[in-house]
């Protein structure tokens, strides 16, 4: 007898391209949309590193291949944005941003879309506890 398979949120939601996707289009809104002016200035020029940093960090994040934390053992999102001052505006515009995006790729709507996203609101909410707590 076969055991069941299961499916990961990285499969239900599309994969490694839905992923690229998404992320392509959160830097791309943080890059040209005057609405996220303080959290574009908190980046590199340069914002390639990133992209492929992110797509990789939420690929594994989400149940597909962890190649972004066997390249970064210990770390994650937390840990690697410590240094950061994010503030509760600059976390605001991250998560209004990256809500964009999924909604952008009809994805908001996604059971694993909206839980994401609420995953991230989360995550932003704790840096800003951080970042200030380190000030």
């Amino acid at each position: 007898m076969s055991e069941p398979q299961t499916t990961t949120p990285y499969d239900q939601i599309g994969g490694q391209p839905a992923i690229a996707a998404v992320v392509d289009r959160f830097y791309d809104l943080m890059d040209t949309d005057p609405a996220y002016a303080e959290l574009r200035a908190m980046h590199a020029a340069d914002l390639a590193p990133m992209r492929t940093s992110l797509t990789g960090f939420l690929t594994g994040w989400a149940g597909g291949p962890r190649d972004w934390f066997e390249a970064n053992p210990g770390k994650c999102m937390m840990s690697m944005h410590a240094g950061f001052p994010i503030t509760a505006e600059t976390a605001r515009q991250w998560v209004e941003a990256m809500g964009r995006a999924f909604a952008d790729h009809d994805l908001a709507d996604h059971p694993v879309g909206k839980l994401m996203n609420e995953q991230f609101a989360m995550m932003a909410g704790g840096m800003v506890r951080t970042a200030t707590m380190a000030g």
